[in-house]
């Protein structure tokens, strides 16, 4: 196998990892703020069942919530998905997994947020709206970054687990190139593509850090 065909099956899987990601993210995040509400509503049930929830998915394996998503429609509820879905329960998994993790990050800097800023803003006529989105949402933002920068390079590496469902993300094509290679070159090369995109995910999480920096504590 030539240098050339190895780095088409990986730029084929890499495709389908970047998918992955992305489409972790744009849901992932906007979810988990929900999530995170929830869990600090006043309104107790609500709160319990959103640590509940929270608890479950960051209690439980990745890997496990995958499979429960691929086969619990066919052998609960008798339901044929079709092959398509293996892709499709990879995303979900990993969307409302990564939204637990997220939900926390926002409960966290939400909290770490001191109680006078809200005191001082109703003393000022803010509304409970205008208080959360011009003074509380800036400060969290700049808070909870280093935080949800290292959650964004762990999903960098996690979208490897999808393999375990038949997924042709770069893991699966590098391990298919060092099956038929009997060598590592393989897996050489996909760490190398890992390291580039986190290499460059930090770099923008750098920027973004800078930018954020007129917001001091």
């Amino acid at each position: 196998m030539t240098l050339q065909t190895m780095l088409g099956m990986l730029f084929q899987g890499y495709g389908t990892t970047l998918e992955i990601f992305a489409i972790t993210l744009v849901l992932g995040v906007p979810l988990g703020i929900p999530i995170a509400l929830g869990r600090l509503s006043r309104f107790k049930p609500l709160s319990l069942l959103m640590q509940l929830i929270i608890s479950l998915l960051r209690g439980t394996p990745l890997m496990l919530q995958m499979f429960a998503v691929a086969f619990v429609p066919y052998y609960v509820f008798g339901i044929s998905m079709g092959s398509g879905y293996t892709f499709v329960a990879v995303c979900i998994a990993f969307v409302i997994n990564y939204a637990a993790y997220f939900a926390e990050i926002y409960r966290s800097g939400i909290q770490s947020i001191p109680r006078g800023q809200y005191e001082a803003a109703q003393v000022l006529g803010y509304s409970s709206r205008q208080t959360f989105f011009r003074i509380v949402l800036p400060q969290v933002i700049k808070r909870i970054l280093p935080a949800m920068g290292n959650e964004v390079v762990t999903l960098v590496k996690d979208t490897s687990l999808a393999f375990s469902l038949g997924v042709l993300e770069l893991f699966s094509q590098s391990r298919s190139i060092v099956n038929s290679q009997r060598d590592m070159v393989g897996f050489a090369l996909a760490a190398l593509f890992y390291w580039v995109t986190c290499l460059v995910i930090e770099f923008i999480l750098r920027k973004l850090e800078k930018k954020l920096d007129y917001y001091h504590d």
